[in-house]
């Protein structure tokens, strides 16, 4: 037996409901803003303690660390992930167009920091292959280094040092950004980076990352391209200089990769099974490095290695500030990638382990990460997918983990640093590649995004094209405007549909979906999906005419009906003041019945229920609107109007042409309304029975 509802009450106009149920006293409002204000600037032990907590997280979750349950999952999870920073590390500075210890750099100091100032419990931060990749085009275009320099000369070290200068000052360019956003509170623009975006942008950036290691597995010395179509000029590059392959490197890159593509599928496979990832790539690099320097391969085959690797920590020093005018359009594009990449991993860990983050902070965090960092010669980082599935899936519950992770980098720099002396730059390139395979799965979601969504679908399509076919950056930027486009898009088209109502009920459907929804005799219920503005107003007013008839034609017959019918009504009043009786005058609304035609309308209502906002020019609509349907004598009625949509459509004067007591709290409530209207005069205890 299947549960039933009844209701009575009141008829509720917009003006009655606020009468009863609105708040009384407006300027208590103004008192609790003011109460707000001098809270918000009042100073306290206890409000700087929570300053304190809320910008230095550090000093919110330590005390509350559980030593028993969470310390050992956090040392196996920073030790594991600090094994696999290493040779991540040194692969991405390549990336970066640097030497491979400034990678160890960047995997050290941003992950204790972000230890300090970040939210999310889960977040490896540290070197980035996408962010490397675009790094490494801006140095590659300021600092090129001529493919006939000995790397062993003075002027490669000179080289090398403005080449780090400017990495350095794209991370200290980028943190800047991030601080100011976090000032202004912009961490809600990471959200114009949608999930399609991000996930086609990685996806094609890792085309990028493949193409740009092909020249070290063959062991050829290629220029590195930068701008537009930049991916097939390197590939065109590599094609024509494949017979200069260095064999020996080679047969180096195949061999890496039949190690590391199975065990990281191992790895990935057996992840639950696992108590820690097999660490594939530090046992490559130890292995590879151990076998060039025992057969001199280097000397013997002229195999490219990594070389002289420094000792202990970097000297602070300043980036190459000079150079903030020429990289400042291309950073930008870099902070906006490190920060939707880091908030969204952030997001997506906090999800499944029930904690949430805070975006703004996390500006902080990244940006203090990457302004400090910068000053020890780090290029820009932020969060990682690799490393941050690898930290959460061994165990890791807080960012305690990152200080074991920091103490292997440490380890490295200050002890063994040097012994990568004769490791290969191949195998980093291999490194590079192999690391990238969550990337390029990122296209099993495309089936499933056609089902859901077309126009994600197609989002994700143009967003891959445009940045494999032009470059990184634009083709990231393509993609933001193309999904706003959609979204401009989605709202000028948004359907006008006809309500009809379930019978005995206060229900009201789309009669187009719903066959036993019927129309309200005299009345039509439009309902719009969308907002009404600039963008959308002449389509919204050629549907709302195409549902109403609202022709020019029509307005003008009806506009003379109603002249007749008023001339008609001023002879009958001029006959009985001389006197004399006219029998064929009724009155106005019994004329105008007469010349209306069965079952016309006599009242639009309109839902605005879904109208999320209206500018000036969509109120002025409304108002023509309203103006029109008097001159053919058809009434207007507002339902389920939200406050700020209200307040404009009184502000723009649309009471003027409209009767304020015409606008009802909902449908139903209108429809009643306008029925007793037809069947008897008003009472002021109207009542709606449900």
């Amino acid at each position: 037996m299947s549960a039933s509802v009844a209701v009575y009450r009141n008829i509720y106009t917009e003006d009655r409901f606020r009468q009863t149920y609105g708040t009384e006293d407006r300027s208590r409002g103004r008192e609790r803003l003011r109460d707000r204000l001098a809270q918000r600037c009042s100073c306290s032990q206890v409000d700087c303690l929570h300053l304190l907590k809320r910008r230095l997280p550090v000093c919110s979750w330590l005390p509350k660390y559980k030593l028993k349950k969470w310390l050992l999952g956090d040392i196996i999870a920073g030790l594991t992930v600090g094994i696999v920073h290493i040779p991540q590390g040194m692969a991405f500075a390549l990336l970066t167009s640097v030497a491979p210890v400034y990678g160890l750099y960047t995997s050290f100091f941003p992950v204790v920091l972000y230890m300090l100032f970040g939210t999310g419990h889960h977040v490896s931060t540290g070197t980035f292959a996408v962010l490397s990749l675009m790094t490494g085009s801006v140095v590659e275009q300021l600092v090129p280094i001529p493919l006939a320099l000995n790397s062993s000369s003075p002027e490669a070290a000179e080289f090398e040092a403005q080449r780090i200068g400017v990495a350095s000052a794209v991370a200290f360019l980028s943190g800047i950004m991030m601080l100011c956003m976090c000032g202004l509170q912009l961490g809600f623009l990471s959200t114009y980076l949608s999930e399609p975006i991000v996930k086609a942008f990685l996806s094609a950036a890792a085309f990028h990352v493949t193409v740009s290691q092909l020249q070290s597995m063959l062991g050829l010395r290629l220029p590195r391209y930068a701008g537009a179509f930049s991916l097939f000029k390197t590939l065109a590059s590599v094609i024509e200089n494949v017979p200069h392959t260095n064999l020996a490197e080679l047969v180096i890159s195949l061999l890496c990769l039949a190690v590391l593509v199975p065990v990281k599928e191992v790895n990935s496979r057996f992840r639950e099974r696992l108590r820690t990832p097999i660490p594939v790539e530090i046992i490559t690099v130890i292995i590879a490095t151990g076998i060039t320097y025992a057969f001199s391969l280097d000397s013997k085959y002229d195999i490219q290695i990594v070389g002289h690797i420094p000792a202990g920590f970097p000297e602070p020093r300043l980036p190459a500030l000079e150079t903030v005018p020429e990289i400042a359009g291309d950073t930008v594009a870099i902070t906006l990638v490190a920060y939707a990449v880091s908030v969204s991993l952030a997001m997506i860990y906090a999800d499944k382990h029930g904690y949430s983050i805070d975006p703004n902070q996390e500006l902080l965090a990244h940006g203090i990460s990457n302004t400090v960092s910068s000053l020890f010669t780090c290029f820009p980082n932020s969060g990682t997918l690799a490393t941050t599935n690898i930290l959460e899936s061994a165990g890791g519950h807080t960012q305690l983990a990152g200080l074991f992770t920091s103490l292997v980098v440490l380890i490295v720099l200050l002890l063994i640093g040097p012994l990568f002396y004769f490791l290969p730059k191949a195998v980093l390139a291999c490194i590079n590649v192999t690391s990238l395979r969550q990337m390029f799965l990122l296209f099993q979601d495309l089936p499933d995004l056609w089902r859901i969504s077309k126009i994600d679908f197609m989002v994700w399509l143009v967003t891959w094209l445009s940045v494999v076919v032009l470059n990184v950056d634009l083709g990231l930027a393509i993609g933001v405007v193309f999904s706003m486009m959609t979204v401009v898009c989605r709202t000028q088209r948004a359907s006008c549909s006809v309500l009809g109502r379930a019978a005995n009920t206060e229900i009201y459907r789309s009669i187009n979906n719903h066959n036993k929804c019927y129309e309200v005799p005299g009345v039509k219920i439009l309902t719009y999906n969308g907002p009404i503005y600039y963008g959308n107003r002449s389509f919204f007013k050629a549907d709302m005419a195409q549902l109403l008839g609202l022709t020019p034609e029509r307005i003008r017959s009806r506009e003379k009906a109603l002249k007749a019918i008023e001339e008609r009504e001023r002879e009958a009043i001029n006959s009985v003041e001389q006197g004399v009786t006219d029998s064929s005058f009724s009155s106005k609304n019994d004329l105008f019945r007469s010349e209306m035609a069965e079952g016309e309308v006599q009242a639009v209502l309109i839902d605005c229920s879904s109208v999320i906002f209206v500018d000036v020019a969509g109120a002025r609509l409304f108002t023509q609107m309203c103006m029109e349907c008097q001159k053919i004598g058809v009434r207007i009625y507002l339902a389920n109007c939200n406050e700020s949509v209200l307040k404009i459509l009184t502000s723009s004067g649309l009471m003027n042409y409209m009767n304020p007591q015409h606008i009802f709290v909902t449908i139903h409530d209108a429809v009643v309304h306008i029925q007793q209207q037809r069947e008897k005069p008003p009472e002021n205890n109207t009542t709606v029975w449900v």
